[in-house]
């Protein structure tokens, strides 16, 4: 496997955007000033479970732009991890596994986060965070949240010196 030189940064870039939707929630508008645009962010969904984070995983590997764009994707099956360190996605003989924390911490029961590890499934890419995995997270992102967040981790990647 290749050196993974832009896991760092896409995890700069990402935390981000993830404080941007947290700043959002907390002020009750979704109206971001986002480098000099007024920008409206969209709903970010939240999850109570890894049963409920499967049960989104599922519809969104079913959405049509998904289906499409990624035919040959695939189930995957996610699971609770102790800990509240990350989520993975996992591949082994047995299948794709997404992996979130539960319990006191739910930072990993979130839609952007659950898109990074579906991006992973999507695009099973080497490096893991390399352009491939981006552009797939990204167009993710469209097909799911809705173009706004697309452009928002676009230019937060190329900020970050994303490639």
């Amino acid at each position: 496997m290749t050196r993974d030189a832009q896991r760092a940064k896409v995890y700069a870039a990402e935390g981000f955007v993830r404080t941007m939707f947290d700043r959002a929630a907390e002020r009750g508008n979704p109206v971001v000033d986002f480098f000099g645009t007024s920008l409206t962010l969209p709903p970010e969904a939240r999850f109570a479970s890894a049963h409920s984070v499967q049960a989104y995983v599922d519809e969104v590997l079913a959405h049509p732009a998904v289906r499409q764009r990624w035919p040959d994707a695939g189930p995957v099956r996610v699971r609770s991890r102790r800990g509240a360190a990350a989520a993975h996605y996992e591949w082994t003989d047995d299948g794709a596994t997404i992996a979130v924390p539960q319990g006191r911490s739910s930072w990993a029961l979130r839609e952007l986060v659950v898109l990074h590890e579906l991006a992973h499934h999507v695009c099973r890419s080497d490096p893991p965070h390399g352009p491939e995995f981006v552009a797939a997270h990204c167009e993710l992102a469209s097909a799911v949240m809705g173009p706004e967040v697309a452009h928002v981790l676009r230019v937060v990647y190329a900020k970050e010196g994303v490639r």
